[in-house]
């Protein structure tokens, strides 16, 4: 199995722990809990800024001395209503009590204390299209750069329909050099419609020095250090990702592959 695929601890607790360290970069961050109705978990955020998603299900949250009610309300990812999320500063605690069974994300990066806590969503996330024909996708942006709540993060979700492609064309933001191209590392926690489907997502540089190609399944977080990253839903599986970029500069600046760019 490819280094960059993670495929999830079981189904039950926190399920997936992706940190700098055991990826082997700087900045993303990136854990997955599920929960069962009655149950609590409670973190620090210490030195990093988190945004907690709910991608199903709701919960009771608490952080940053706030009480932030009940978020959540879609029950299945794939209604694709916008999400409910809550944004916490470097320096927060924070608990969770699942109200439903639930799927909460924590998208972590380096925090500079530039921001305050808020809620996030679903006011102001509209699904929007982005692509046409095959290459078409449709986009629940969370924070990314035009919405100023982070320091360093930049979240999105992407549905992906049965047959196309995402991600594409082909591109990489591993370099800092604004503003030609900004250095994001960057996490794909992949959900399929069926469960039991999968998709294809390749990793690779345009010297094919990483080259790597996955199946990935319902569950399954794909880390990108570097390269062109995009992804494929086949005919029949309805493909969702849940994106988490960051890097010294919260911009998103890409390069497209070269045999893109000589189409």
């Amino acid at each position: 199995m490819s280094p960059l695929l993670h495929r999830p601890f079981g189904t039950h607790g926190k399920v997936h722990e992706i940190t700098p360290a055991s990826a082997g970069w700087r900045f993303v961050g990136f854990s997955l809990y599920r929960l069962r109705a009655g149950e609590t978990v409670a973190e620090t955020t210490g030195a990093r800024e988190v945004i907690l998603v709910m991608v199903e299900g709701k919960a009771a949250l608490t952080g940053a001395g706030q009480d932030w009610g009940v978020l959540g309300d879609r029950m299945s990812v794939f209604e694709k209503t916008p999400p409910h999320c809550l944004y916490l500063p470097d320096g927060s605690d924070w608990q969770a009590t699942a109200t439903t069974d639930c799927t909460i994300a924590v998208c972590s990066a380096p925090g500079h204390g530039g921001h305050a806590p808020r809620r996030i969503g679903p006011e102001g996330i509209t699904l929007t299209q982005r692509g046409e024909g095959p290459n078409t996708r449709f986009i629940n942006n969370i924070a990314m750069e035009n919405e100023d709540y982070c320091d360093s993060l930049l979240v999105t979700e992407v549905f992906t329909p049965a047959g196309n492609w995402s991600s594409y064309p082909s591109h990489r933001h591993d370099e800092d050099d604004f503003p030609r191209i900004t250095y994001l590392e960057e996490t794909y926690y992949h959900r399929l419609n069926p469960a039991d489907g999968f998709g294809i997502q390749r990793v690779y540089t345009d010297d094919l020095q990483l080259n790597e190609t996955m199946a990935v399944h319902d569950g399954d977080v794909v880390c990108v250090p570097r390269g062109h990253h995009p992804c494929g839903a086949p005919h029949g599986f309805e493909m969702y990702y849940l994106n988490v970029m960051a890097g010294p500069l919260r911009k998103w600046r890409f390069v497209a592959a070269d045999h893109v760019r000589h189409l």
